[in-house]
């Protein structure tokens, strides 16, 4: 499945309120709380000694990326382009020799 056909699908399941700014607070909190959620399993993974579960792992992550399609749909941002910016930007760091080091417009 590639990025357009994820984030078609997770329009199908959006089920939330839309009064806030075009619907975008209601994704925002929720992939809070699911980031909450994945660092929590780590945690609690760590504090017992024990490995990561890759399924567990795997479930939250698919929640977090599912608040992050949602995020970006209703800013009418295609994950594709999100993506491939990413990936822009990191590439200009490294070869700019800023990787490393702090703030957004390296």
């Amino acid at each position: 499945m590639d990025f357009a056909e994820y984030q078609k699908n997770t329009k199908m399941t959006a089920v939330y309120p839309k009064n806030l700014d075009g619907g975008v607070y209601y994704p925002a909190l929720g992939l809070a709380g699911e980031v909450g959620e994945l660092l929590n399993k780590i945690k609690k993974q760590a504090r017992d000694g024990k490995a990561l579960d890759r399924e567990d792992i795997k479930a939250e992550l698919g929640d977090v990326m599912w608040y992050v399609s949602q995020i970006a749909h209703e800013m009418d941002i295609d994950l594709d382009e999100i993506a491939s910016y990413n990936i822009e930007k990191l590439r200009s760091r490294k070869e700019r020799g800023v990787i490393n080091g702090s703030g957004d417009r390296r």
